[in-house]
């Protein structure tokens, strides 16, 4: 904290007015007989220091409040995993195979599935350690997401992953193609005795006990973990797919309905990427 700092002048010895021409009564009024540079009386001085130091003291108040709360948002974060997995591991089952998917609310590129299935028994201290931030793939960025990727991948029993192109959502429809790709990806990671999880909607029989969970790619840590697979199999692809098509930009948006991404649209029309049953605002001014 900066302390403000007065100059003090030296009394002469008989009393004689100061160089700013304050009187010697005025200098008694005063326990050192100085006078500010800007004329302020001692006691304004004190007040001027006190409020410096008040200002001084919220700001830095005011910063450590927002550290405090920094430091308890990165502890939530790495308390995330151990919540997930503490769900999966109420289920009672040695193994827990969850399925998500990326690419659903996208105007262009495929759908991708993942299922992952975690084996209770077998995992490892530092398969959670790995992954005590494994939490849904929306809450990460893409750097966070690419480094979770490897370690969910070294700590599963079991990862499948499956793409449905656009002309096969075209076709058949999103939600049944989503479903479709869901219950896919969790028959071939099932095991004896296990549990299917699905993000939200119930899905087609997979041979194996099943259960959907609402918001379960913030709740289950086999969801979550399959989100992830499945977003950063779908974003690779897309960017690859930005040499192929350039001018839509697909390795910034990958697919998603961004203003520039339907700008693009509107300047040069639809790519084979594109989904063409979507009812988007995108394709309104389109003769497609």
């Amino acid at each position: 904290m900066t302390d403000p700092s007065y100059a003090h002048r030296g009394e002469p010895a008989d009393g004689a007015a100061s160089v700013n021409g304050a009187a010697p009564a005025d200098r008694a009024a005063s326990a050192n007989g100085a006078v500010s540079p800007n004329g302020a009386a001692p006691a304004d001085e004190a007040a001027a220091a006190n409020g410096a130091a008040s200002a001084d003291e919220a700001s830095a108040t005011k910063g450590g409040g927002r550290a405090r709360k920094a430091a308890r948002a990165a502890a939530a974060r790495r308390r995330t995993g151990r919540r997930l997995f503490a769900f999966d591991r109420a289920l009672g089952h040695r193994f827990v195979a969850g399925a998500d998917e990326a690419g659903r609310g996208c105007l262009a590129g495929p759908l991708v599935a993942a299922a992952v299935l975690f084996d209770y028994e077998r995992l490892s201290l530092s398969d959670l350690r790995s992954l005590t931030q494994l939490n849904d793939s929306k809450q990460h960025t893409a750097e966070a997401r690419e480094e979770l990727f490897p370690r969910v991948l070294r700590a599963a029993t079991a990862v499948a992953v499956t793409s449905r192109c656009v002309r096969g959502i075209d076709e058949r429809g999103l939600h049944n193609t989503n479903l479709a790709a869901l219950s896919d990806v969790l028959a071939r990671v099932g095991r004896e005795g296990c549990i299917c999880l699905s993000d939200g909607f119930p899905v087609p029989a997979t041979g194996f006990e099943q259960r959907p969970v609402v918001g379960g790619d913030a709740t289950s840590a086999s969801i979550a973990a399959a989100s992830v697979i499945a977003k950063v199999t779908r974003d690779r692809f897309m960017h690859r797919m930005e040499e192929r098509y350039p001018g839509w930009d697909f390795g910034v948006h990958v697919g998603y309905s961004t203003p520039e991404h339907r700008a693009a649209i509107e300047r040069l029309g639809v790519s084979p990427l594109h989904r063409l049953s979507f009812q988007s605002m995108a394709y309104q001014q389109l003769a497609l």
